[in-house]
């Protein structure tokens, strides 16, 4: 349209001039017409489209309809008998907590940083979406538009990628979202589903993550601290980004006191509360990682991969107690046997540079790498010399280590040490405060160990402990290491004997033994015993308590290998483990520790077997029970012994622990009621110490995965009985002294127990002194062992 030429300006008439100024404001009027149409035509038609697109998109979207009864992931999770968490398996840790149980100091921190209007919007806040475009053309502070439940359909339904087209199905959601629940039941779901870092999903998870306590007990610092996360949890990490999270609570803070949820003096208190952050290394929790692993792989075989979402609630029948006092006994026992071992050398060598400013950083790449073990934590050395050594600990920490601190590395600091084990500047070592707040250089050992405690009234496993870290090496030595018991399975070869007349006063005579090659089918065997002396007769009680082979050696001899191949398996054990061979006197055959400790509950319960056990019962996220499992009654158990030989068994086991190989448990202990059984093998490859008192027996072995020597002088009454006493002390504090009750058949003789059919010298009353120096036995010899175990046999014995 082409607006009319306006004629030359002429005087002639004003009614002519007033004409064309109205022709020209209706030219003006209809060309404004004709754009308001076209301009209501487009959003008419962009408005249909709209209109159409959501009408196409909301068919599509999601049932919303299942967060009523809202169900997130929840990883299995496994607890004490107390209730203390010993570990969780799944992709996201999650505490569920209802809306109820969160503190108000949480939701409002939570609402000031993000939705302050939540609880006035209908979903999407037009006042938060007008002030974030002022923002962006920066007329404002900086607000967030996405509000809690854009938020929650954005996280729950919905990826993470910027489209139109996710937005609208945001928007739809949120509608929906807002018709379908209540603003309480939306903020749960908020509160319970956002991510926070640190595997940590939802509020309470993150605060135990992050400050290790429960969600109920936040202060408003820390509540703002948490509240800062939701935007970008690894920014604002605590434990990673410390100074950013710092200043994003402040900022926090100051919104809950702008919008009237703290006061001035609160909010002033809290700026300056000092917060106590978790750091990566707890050492407030219980080790019991063997435990929790065994618990996972019991709970998946049965709910396969379920387990790990369902939210199982797994209570063991672990003591927390218990189990931390094995820990902390295996690994000191393992960490004094290491200081006297050779220094094998530090870890690795970096180069560290010559500016102060970049050491810090050289020193925390290399530490990143070698990780503290517990109280064994690892330092690169800043400068070395024969008197002391200047070292740095990864928090930036500098430490001295001088004179006895440094007797474990001597010969790395000797001029003649060679490259691989001289200690220099940039070595990376092991360090451990003693006891005197001294700092001592040491090693991560190389050998293993193990402790398992059971009740055994019941074979409720009370603490095990599978090895020095499961971190550094997952094998349970406690449930899957088959290692030779040596000595300490003695008493199950002397509970047979029992049966066959033999009596705590048989006579036997420890001399050497010799059998030649018409009796092994081979090379001759001159079986010793572990000090090379031999006492001549002397009554079976001492020969235990003594743990004098030759003794051991003729018993079985008398007793059969067959009849006592059959009576161990009374105990647990399995048969074809142990050989029915001579070599099963002295331990040759295959045990676990926590078959060990089963073994040994037979004679702390008065003679009945019991089978390990590990969870109590299992619940729902909410406590529901599943499944529980009580302790069996013991007139449940099946009997594996008489009573009378239990108790006789006891009383022997008893007399190790005062006055033999173990008299160091009563001493230390101050208790009466101590029994048990050392046990070292050939070479000194497996150190044992099996014992009980009535109410916990517990079984400690120290030995290298790849079995080799201990050292000429390392014993199970050396090295593994302290760890036992270690453990018993804290394990046993406060539990009053029992005496065994004596059974019906049992009669005491001139101070000696008996059957009462084998009193009064009707029993066996001295073995091997018709002939001594040979091998007598009222049986038959036995046959020759295959070659193999001949070969195995040969120079096996030790006390």
């Amino acid at each position: 349209m082409t607006p009319p030429t306006p004629p030359k300006a002429s005087p002639k008439s004003a009614a002519t001039s007033t004409g064309r100024r109205l022709g020209w404001l209706r030219w003006i009027f209809r060309a404004f017409l004709w754009i308001g149409g076209l301009g209501l035509a487009g959003g008419l038609a962009l408005l249909l489209v709209i209109g159409v697109a959501l009408a196409m998109a909301y068919p599509n979207l999601p049932d919303v309809s299942d967060l009523a009864d809202y169900r997130p992931k929840l990883p299995l999770r496994v607890y004490s008998s107390e209730g203390a968490l010993l570990g969780e398996f799944g992709d996201e840790r999650r505490n569920l907590t209802p809306i109820n149980e969160i503190p108000t100091v949480v939701k409002d921190a939570v609402l000031a940083i993000e939705d302050t209007r939540f609880f006035q919007h209908g979903g999407v806040d037009y006042k938060g979406m007008l002030r974030a475009v002022l923002a962006n053309l920066g007329r404002v502070k900086s607000q967030g538009a996405s509000t809690i439940t854009m938020q929650v359909a954005r996280n729950v339904y919905l990826s993470s990628e910027k489209t139109f087209t996710r937005k609208i199905y945001e928007i739809l959601l949120t509608f929906k979202l807002e018709h379908l629940l209540t603003k309480d039941q939306i903020l749960e779901i908020y509160m319970n589903q956002i991510y926070l870092g640190n595997r940590a999903y939802g509020f309470a998870a993150a605060s135990e993550a992050y400050f290790g306590k429960p969600l109920k007990s936040v202060s408003i610092a820390e509540a703002a601290m948490l509240a800062g996360l939701p935007k970008a949890p690894s920014a604002y990490n605590p434990i990673s980004n410390p100074k950013r999270a710092r200043a994003r609570q402040l900022y926090i803070i100051e919104r809950m006191q702008e919008n009237g949820f703290i006061t001035a003096q609160e909010a002033a208190a809290a700026k300056v509360e000092e917060i106590k952050i978790r750091s990566g290394q707890d050492n407030t929790r219980v080790h019991a990682e063997y435990v929790a692993e065994m618990v996972r792989q019991l709970i998946f075989s049965q709910y396969g991969n379920e387990a790990y979402t369902r939210g199982l609630n797994v209570y063991t029948t672990l003591n927390a107690a218990n189990q931390d006092a094995a820990y902390a006994a295996l690994r000191r026992g393992i960490m004094d046997y290491e200081r006297r071992q050779q220094y094998r050398g530090p870890e690795q060598f970096v180069d560290l540079p010559k500016a102060p400013e970049e050491v810090e950083d050289a020193i925390d790449e290399a530490l990143a790498s070698h990780p503290d073990n517990g109280d064994v934590m690892a330092a690169v050395v800043l400068e070395a010399t024969a008197r002391k050594i200047v070292a740095a600990r990864a928090n930036g920490d500098t430490l001295e280590i001088t004179g006895d601190g440094l007797k474990p590395a001597q010969s790395g600091l000797s001029d003649k040490a060679a490259p691989n084990i001289k200690i220099r500047r940039g070595a990376v070592i092991r360090v451990v405060k003693t006891p005197k707040n001294t700092w001592e250089i040491t090693q991560l050992p190389e050998v293993e160990g193990a402790l398992v405690a059971l009740d055994p009234r019941t074979g409720a496993i009370k603490a095990l402990v599978g090895g020095f870290d499961f971190d550094k090496n997952k094998f349970n030595h406690a449930a899957q290491a088959w290692r030779q018991p040596g000595s300490s399975f003695k008493p199950f070869i002397y509970s047979a004997a029992l049966e066959k007349g033999f009596t705590p006063a048989t006579v036997v005579n420890d001399a050497p033994l010799f059998f030649d090659g018409g009796v092994t089918g081979g090379q001759p065997w001159e079986p010793k015993n572990y000090d090379g002396k031999y006492d001549g007769p002397m009554t079976m009680r001492t020969g235990l308590a003594k743990s004098k082979n030759m003794v051991s050696i003729r018993i079985l001899q008398a007793v059969g290998p067959k009849t006592a191949q059959e009576w161990v398996s009374r105990f647990g054990f399995d048969a074809e483990k142990h050989p029915a061979y001579l070599t099963m006197a002295l331990g040759a055959g295959s045990v676990t520790p926590l078959q060990m400790a089963s073994g040994f509950s037979v004679f702390a319960n008065g003679g009945y077997r019991v089978n390990p056990w590990l969870i109590a019962r299992v619940t729902d996220h909410k406590g529901r029970v599943i499944s529980e499992n009580p302790p069996p009654a013991v007139s449940d158990l099946p009997r594996a012994i008489d009573a009378r030989n239990a108790f006789i068994m006891d009383n022997l086991l008893q007399e190790v622990t005062r006055t033999g190989t173990a008299a160091r448990a009563q001493a230390t202990l101050k208790r009466p009621d101590l029994h048990g059984k050392t046990g070292t093998t050939n070479d000194s490859v497996d150190a044992w110490f099996a014992g009980y008192q009535p109410t916990l027996a517990a079984v400690t072995w120290i030995g290298y995965d790849k079995p080799r020597n201990l050292g000429s002088r390392e014993t199970g009454g050396g090295l593994s009985l302290p760890v036992w006493i270690n453990f018993m002390e804290r394990a046993l504090k406060g539990v009053p002294v029992m005496e065994t009750t004596v059974p019906p058949g049992v009669v005491n003789v001139g101070g000696e127990w008996f059957y009462e059919e084998y009193a009064r010298n009707a029993g066996v009353t001295n073995l091997g002194l018709e002939n001594r120096g040979t091998a007598s036995s009222p049986v038959a010899p036995q046959a020759p062992p295959p070659t193999e175990e001949r070969n195995r046999i040969l120079d096996l014995f030790r006390n």
